[in-house]
């Protein structure tokens, strides 16, 4: 493995490129990464580098951000099947329709979605940010798509009317309060950390809610040893590497999702020697699509 590791750190410099690694991908892919994080803020830095080339370990809509960050740079996604169930809940054609039945209702879109779907949209959000950006808004009423989880957290923050979109992510969505309860129950004094994609019930019960990025902040600074991780299971990883005095318990071993897991360090390898797995976010998408990502980023 650390030969394999070593051929990317290689190819990486011969190409004048830079390697990406969601939080959730696996741990020998963060290990290898130039940059860990989430999918935005990751777009984001990457856009600032000098890099020519970015490989995105993550999932195709994350790939598709980087490119509508960078124009001019090459985005790569070493597995091309590596999807978002959730993402695909919503297609532009579907939203274009339910836009025509809320007429002057702003769009708010997760960045879990497509560049399409982001392109009729009027601004996007992240978990971190979502509260933020709908109380933004001055009109009374939005949209957001694609997860009704976050959609109903933001409604249950701000004094808008939100109406759902009937996505989810399939595995946030599998965590039930019960399952929560239950493992609260066997952890007594432990912190649990919810992501707010999962349900209502659970963030009800839950003593944190925020996004990855924001877990890893709070385990960091809270005198808390013991942390119930209610999201994805790849966060355990960079959880337990930045606080290794501490312990991370995963909500449910059921919240793995197969797609984050697709790409290897032998795939990152052939995507660099090949500069195969490219990623291009047509002129026509992604200017409006940049539009909704950049009026976000100015809230910030």
């Amino acid at each position: 493995m650390e030969a394999t590791k070593q051929k990317i750190r290689a190819l990486l410099k011969k190409k004048k490129a830079i390697l990406l690694a969601h939080n959730y991908v696996l741990p020998e892919v963060q290990d290898v990464a130039d940059l860990c994080g989430d999918s935005l803020e990751l777009s984001i830095k990457a856009a600032a580098t000098d890099a020519e080339v970015i490989v995105f370990c993550g999932v195709h809509f994350m790939a598709e951000t980087a490119s509508i960050l960078s124009p001019d740079k090459t985005v790569l996604l070493p597995v091309k099947e590596a999807g978002c169930p959730m993402a695909d809940m919503v297609t532009p054609e579907a939203l274009a329709a339910r836009k025509a039945e809320l007429p002057g209702v702003p769009v708010v879109t997760y960045v879990n979605s497509s560049a399409a779907v982001k392109a009729l949209s009027d601004v996007c959000c992240t978990s971190a940010n979502v509260v933020k950006v709908v109380a933004s808004l001055k009109e009374k009423e939005v949209l957001m798509t694609p997860d009704r989880n976050l959609a109903q957290y933001a409604a249950s923050k701000t004094d808008k009317t939100v109406h759902l979109w009937e996505g989810y992510c399939p595995f946030h969505n599998t965590l039930t309060a019960k399952t929560a309860l239950a493992v609260k129950a066997k952890h007594p004094g432990a912190v649990f950390m919810a992501h707010p994609e999962c349900p209502p019930e659970v963030l009800e019960v839950a003593d944190v809610v925020t996004s990855t990025s924001g877990m890893l902040t709070y385990a960091k600074e809270s005198p808390a040893t013991t942390f119930i991780v209610g999201t994805e299971v790849g966060i355990l990883y960079p959880l337990s590497q930045q606080n290794p005095e501490k312990t991370f318990i995963p909500a449910s071993l059921e919240m793995t999702c197969a797609d984050m897991k697709r790409i290897r360090l032998d795939d990152i390898v052939a995507c660099l020697e090949t500069l195969s797995g490219v990623v291009k976010v047509p002129e026509e998408i992604r200017v409006p699509a940049l539009s909704a990502v950049e009026k976000m980023i100015a809230m910030k």
